[in-house]
């Protein structure tokens, strides 16, 4: 079963948050414990440090009733006497470590002897050799045990370190799994999304040809199929449309026909002499008639456009001459209006329909010798880029009206802004200009100037 968008969504955190979760949890076990190793360690090095320096002071003390008594012979120092040395047993008998294990037993050993020698009754010679090295057997276990607690500390600090570099490399691979969780998912999640709006790009620029398909979460690839059946819809809508156009168009065109033939025999005045008042009624039926046909004209060449759009036929061509081309093709027309069309064109050849693109700048350069005034200069450039050439028309007209920046490329719509001399323009020359830019892949944009209009063909090279 696919998963949703949702549930990828869900799923994909809850991996990431389970991974970095799962590696803070283990990291706070550990932490814990260590501070419970530190805290039991601590506590029995203050422990065994106390015992020490106890056993030391009782030590001392032994050795303090030990002389006394052998100088007066007071029976209650010999008391005294036994009763350190059988505290200092007890803190002996709290000492279990095994470091400390030789020097209590040989402390024992020695205070027993001390024990006995008094008790016969041994002279302060004798016995003074015994109080001696029962003080070096306290400064022993005092350095063995500094030791224990030194050796533990050391132990301790080499744990916390190992762990520390267990914790490192889980937390690296837990930063590795989850970045690699997230990159899928993105990767998951966002390949349908650019696919919808590839598909989405495609049916604004009214190409029906290619499937929609769209790969990934359930919900998203029941999004393209639906997308799909609307592209399957508007490709219909769209051939219906042409079709309909097509036929309005012929069947407009057969009695428009015998009308201007009509009203041509009227203008000739074969039927007999015209009045000036008949005169006048026949030349606005003439101006009419011929109106009508340039709009029936236009409506079979955006037809047209829109079909040989979809037909493409791609070959190696030199930019710069195309525009030198067109320039020619328009050269009376600029002369007329004392125009000068200044080409500029970069060396290189580029893979393209040479057809289209006459098409494309034969009408943008209509338009601008239309609106350019006497003696402006037309610029026509062809520039090459990474991805192929950028083509731009610039005239020295009144330029598009800021309200009528948006709609200028739909058809049928033509600007606010007169042209310098009358013109009998349909407004389907940009429309058609869109629809060929479109059909070869690139795009064409008004872009901003001070004075005149100066529009942008960006075409790709075809594969």
């Amino acid at each position: 079963m696919s998963l949703s968008f949702r549930h990828g969504m869900l799923a994909g955190v809850l991996l990431i948050v389970s991974l970095l979760g799962g590696v803070a949890a283990h990291g706070w076990w550990l932490l814990e414990g260590l501070v419970g190793q530190s805290r039991e360690s601590n506590q029995h090095a203050l422990k065994l440090t106390a015992v020490v320096q106890a056993l030391a002071e009782r030590t001392v003390d032994m050795e303090r009733s030990a002389r006394q008594y052998l100088v007066l012979g007071d029976p209650v120092l010999r008391e005294r006497f036994d009763e350190h040395h059988a505290q200092s047993l007890a803190l002996l008998g709290q000492i279990d470590l095994p470091e400390l294990s030789e020097s209590a037993m040989a402390w024992r050993q020695l205070a027993g002897q001390l024990h006995d020698g008094l008790a016969q009754g041994q002279s302060a010679e004798e016995l003074q050799p015994l109080l001696a090295e029962l003080g070096a057997l306290n400064e022993d276990i005092r350095r063995r045990s500094q030791r224990w607690i030194e050796a533990s500390n050391a132990r301790l600090l080499d744990e916390l370190e190992r762990q520390r570099g267990q914790l490192q490399q889980r937390l690296l691979l837990a930063l590795g799994g989850a970045l690699i969780a997230a990159l899928l998912m993105t990767w998951w999640l966002i390949r349908p999304v650019r696919q919808l709006e590839t598909a989405i790009g495609r049916l604004g620029g009214k190409d029906f040809r290619e499937q929609v398909v769209v790969e990934g979460p359930a919900d998203l690839r029941r999004l393209g199929q639906k997308l799909d059946d609307l592209r399957q819809r508007l490709a219909e809508l769209e051939a219906d449309r042409e079709r309909k156009l097509r036929h309005v168009s012929h069947e407009l065109k057969t009695p428009l026909a015998a009308l201007k033939e009509g009203v041509a025999l009227l203008a000739e005045e074969v039927p007999g002499p015209l009045s000036a008042t008949q005169r006048e009624v026949v030349d606005i039926l003439d101006h009419k008639v011929g109106s009508l046909q340039r709009q029936i004209e236009s409506l079979l060449m955006l037809n047209a456009a829109a079909y040989e759009a979809r037909q493409l036929d791609v070959a190696q061509v030199s930019p710069g001459q195309l525009l030198a081309d067109a320039a020619g093709r328009h050269a009376l027309a600029a002369q007329a209006r004392q125009v000068r069309i200044v080409v500029e064109a970069g060396e290189g050849m580029a893979r393209l329909d040479a057809g289209k693109l006459a098409v494309i700048l034969d009408n943008l350069l209509a338009n601008a010798i239309d609106f350019s005034p006497d003696g402006a200069t037309i610029r026509l450039c062809a520039v090459s880029t990474p991805t192929g050439w950028q083509i731009d028309c610039i005239d020295q007209g009144p330029g598009i009206a800021p309200e009528d920046l948006r709609r200028i490329f739909e058809p049928f719509v033509q600007g606010r802004r007169q042209a310098p001399v009358p013109r009998q323009g349909s407004g389907v020359g940009l429309s058609i200009v869109r629809e060929l830019v479109g059909a070869m892949g690139g795009r064409v944009d008004l872009l901003p100037g001070e004075t005149g209009a100066h529009f942008r063909v960006e075409l790709n090279h075809a594969r």
